[in-house]
């Protein structure tokens, strides 16, 4: 199978160039994130990790365990 897909590749002009693309496209993506990760503020951290713990009164899950 990896024979049939490789000889498929090789016979697309300029296909050689789209490995670099995403390559680039990858490294670019986590250069942003890491860049907007290192930053943030420390008030902006504990805010995005209090986020799982907040529940809100008038939600489902709060009324549903309220019940039991």
């Amino acid at each position: 199978m990896l024979r049939f897909i490789k000889h498929n590749l090789t016979t697309i002009e300029g296909i050689d160039i789209y490995p670099m693309i995403s390559l680039l496209i990858f490294v670019l993506f986590f250069t942003i994130v890491l860049t907007r990760v290192i930053r943030m503020s420390k008030a902006e951290v504990e805010e995005l990790s209090n986020i799982p713990m907040d529940v809100e009164e008038g939600s489902t899950f709060h009324q549903e365990n309220e019940k039991q």
